[in-house]
């Protein structure tokens, strides 16, 4: 990964080296402060480490004071033209902001939010869509291009650096994977700041998991991004378990237990797909980072999965339990699954 500079959301270290952390956004109405507290609790529980939370105006920033107070997650505030909500934020207890300097107002207000910032050391994330460059950019570059994000976010960056302000993050994203790609790569070679890597406005549960599987996929794999958010059209929740499974898809981060199977072919007599799915469901209750392989041979099985900690392979209506690779236990198919979890709790 590329070394960049270490802030802090909270007690939540980005950059530097540190873990590359998990975020997400609330979709709940930013006024209901039950809604917002119970999306928050669920998000803790899936192992979210930052929760955004948008105020659009005076009623938000009063709740977003409220929920502050109960949260167990560091909170980031997102602003949008008014400085007034910035100020708001920050008194309230904001963890980090999320707002371009730029669309907030003169250079007093700007100097008043980074001052409040820079007094209670909270940083800021320059934020760029290519759906929400300027007119003057677009004109400049004939649309929505890598250089014009890239011109635009360096803009706004040199706004807070002018008033000696570093403790920034930085996120330039697209809906487009290859130009999403392209600008954080230009971006990572004239920055030091932690980069916020996302495709943004990536799609559906289905469609949007995939396209952000690869954008952001390809990115840490080239050492580029210090905190992650997939962007769905779906329940928050479904963010952050998709995240993670980037991150162990990548050997990066693995607090989860990762299960392999096999896709079954002719040669599988035993129903794997529901063992499988079982499994799966099981084991999102396990913080542990294990490998279980759920494979439908015993021919190949054991060998196949060789480097699982544990798995199961299956026969004629039964199946055998393998540990690294060796048979430690044979069970009829109806009693496969049971075991498997006798042998997982051993562990």
């Amino acid at each position: 990964m590329k070394k960049t500079k270490r802030i802090f959301v909270g007690n939540i270290p980005i950059g530097g080296g540190s873990p590359i952390s998990v975020q997400s956004m609330l979709n709940c109405s930013p006024h209901d402060e039950k809604a917002i507290l119970a999306q928050i609790t669920a998000l803790k529980e899936a192992n979210c480490e930052i929760v955004r939370l948008a105020v659009p105006d005076e009623k938000a920033a009063d709740v977003f004071e409220k929920v502050k107070k109960k949260s167990s997650v560091p909170l980031i505030a997102d602003i949008h033209f008014k400085y007034e909500l910035a100020l708001a934020a920050i008194k309230a207890g904001a963890d980090g902001l999320r707002l371009n300097p730029g669309n907030i107002g003169s250079r007093k207000k700007v100097e008043e939010v980074v001052k409040a910032a820079m007094e209670k050391e909270i940083p800021i994330r320059i934020g760029v869509n290519a759906g929400s460059i300027s007119k003057e950019k677009l004109n400049k570059f004939g649309g929505p291009t890598v250089d014009a994000m890239i011109e635009s976010a360096l803009e706004h960056v040199s706004i807070l650096e002018r008033l000696n302000f570093d403790l920034i993050k930085i996120s330039i994203k697209a809906s487009d994977i290859a130009k999403t790609v392209a600008a954080y790569k230009k971006l990572s070679q004239k920055v030091d700041y932690p980069l916020h890597v996302g495709i943004s406005e990536a799609g559906t549960a289905f469609s949007g998991t995939i396209k952000s599987a690869i954008g952001i996929g390809m990115l840490l794999s080239q050492g580029i991004g210090d905190t992650i958010r997939v962007s769905l059209t779906a329940d928050p929740l479904l963010e952050v378990k998709t995240a993670y499974e980037i991150l162990k898809a990548l050997d990066l981060r693995r607090i989860s237990p990762e299960i392999i199977s096999c896709p079954t072919c002719g040669r599988c007599e035993i129903d794997l797909i529901t063992i499988a799915e079982k499994a799966e469901k099981e084991m999102a209750k396990l913080k542990k980072p294990i490998k279980i392989a759920i494979m439908g041979c015993v021919v190949n099985g054991p060998g196949e999965a060789r480097e699982a900690d544990i798995g199961i392979a299956g026969g004629d209506g039964y199946g055998v339990i393998f540990r690294s690779g060796k048979i430690i236990r044979k069970e009829t198919e109806e009693n496969l699954y049971r075991a498997l979890m006798e042998e997982i709790e051993k562990l």
